[in-house]
């Protein structure tokens, strides 16, 4: 039995893919009905990346069915979409796992590190509650000490965070902070991380699909992320990347078959990298979407992505009162966060005038995201409707 290849052929319905900004943003049917600036929450993808993940589940339910094995069709999937997506992270396919989701990730690196009481973990006090959230765990169930990093408006002090990470055991950080979208050092973080003993393991959910991304030169031991934001893909397709050197110290804390390289041995030999922390039947639907976001940013060019967003968001914070902005005037990326009196109430107005940008609570502000979709246009209206806050 031998099933048809597998091929989406979104260039059926929607022509070649966009290789341009404004062509991208021709492509993402959410851009007919609204000014969206949400995209650090979750991206509109465009047409072409909704119809990959549908034509994957149609295949593989119908075709397949009809004339292979669906679970062998579906794990030489796994292979090429894990080839695919490792290289737009720069990384090799075998330190790369297919999660759900960012905290996915982080949750389940930090739940296959072996931990006693006394053990110390440092954050910064940027992160998500995706990558505090496990740490708080371990520190109620196992005694683990966590270490905040303080920081000011989105910077980290580096010394004060060697001080911290001196004696700790895992240091986690974001690589651009959800709250300010500053761009934290890296590789330099995770360079005093490894002179002190302590396993890196990096939030990198805003950075893939803003800037060109070569994960492995950050040095980091661990970073997690997924493309549901800046990459425009679909909800439920993460990835993890593992460096090599590291992962024998990583035993998850659930395994199955798509966990370890020979399901029926005897004993079970784990998985290099992060395919480890696969575990069974997940829905590669989310994944085939992401493949195709990527290829479609890709053809754009991440480059001219970068530029505009950038472009963009100076043009945003050039336009907005500076008494409001709370984060950066000369920014690192398209998050751009402001000071509103009533940030629920504001975010509820704006939609109301077809504006979509989202209220954070700390600090407890609005945040407009900048994707290189959106236009000149819709930015003034955004930097006028904000302006407009008493």
């Amino acid at each position: 039995m031998t099933a048809p290849e597998f091929d989406p052929d979104p260039d059926a319905k929607h022509g070649e893919r966009p290789d341009s900004p404004e062509a991208l943003r021709e492509s993402i049917p959410a851009c007919d009905r609204v000014a969206y600036f949400n995209t650090g929450a979750t991206g509109p993808s465009p047409g072409r990346v909704l119809d990959a993940s549908a034509a994957w589940e149609r295949y593989h339910k119908v075709d397949v069915l009809a004339e292979s094995d669906p679970y062998e069709v579906a794990f030489a999937e796994y292979e090429r979409l894990r080839e695919r997506l490792a290289a737009f992270l720069g990384a090799p396919s075998e330190a790369v796992g297919l999660t759900e989701s960012t905290a996915d990730g982080i949750s389940a690196v930090a739940a296959a590190l072996d931990w006693e009481s006394g053990d110390v973990v440092v954050r910064t006090d940027l992160e998500h509650p995706a990558g505090t959230l496990p740490f708080d765990r371990l520190e109620r169930r196992h005694g683990v000490e966590v270490r905040v990093v303080e920081t000011e408006d989105g910077r980290i002090d580096t010394d004060e965070f060697a001080d911290a990470v001196a004696d700790a055991d895992l240091a986690c950080f974001s690589s651009l902070s959800w709250n300010y979208g500053t761009r934290l050092p890296v590789r330099e973080l995770c360079e005093i991380a490894a002179d002190a003993g302590a396993f890196s393991l990096v939030d990198a959910v805003q950075s893939p699909g803003q800037r060109p991304l070569s994960v492995p030169e950050w040095g980091a031991d661990a970073v997690a992320c997924s493309g549901h934001k800046w990459c425009l893909g679909p909800w439920g397709a993460g990835l993890l990347y593992v460096d090599p050197a590291v992962e024998a110290d990583l035993h998850p804390a659930q395994i199955s078959y798509r966990s370890v390289e020979s399901p029926g041995a005897d004993a079970y030999e784990l998985n290099p990298g992060g395919a480890r922390f696969e575990r069974g039947t997940a829905s590669l639907a989310p994944h085939v979407g992401l493949r195709e976001a990527v290829e479609t940013m890709e053809s754009v060019g991440l480059e001219a992505v970068h530029g505009r967003v950038l472009a963009l968001s100076d043009r945003l914070t050039d336009r907005l009162d500076g008494d409001r902005l709370l984060s950066s005037a000369d920014p690192d990326s398209g998050l751009v966060t402001v000071d509103v009196a009533d940030p629920e109430a504001t975010v509820e107005r704006l939609h109301d005038e077809g504006i979509v940008i989202r209220d954070i609570p700390d600090p407890e502000a609005v945040r407009a995201s900048v994707h290189a979709f959106n236009t000149e246009s819709e930015v003034d209206r955004l930097a006028e409707a904000l302006n407009a806050e008493q």
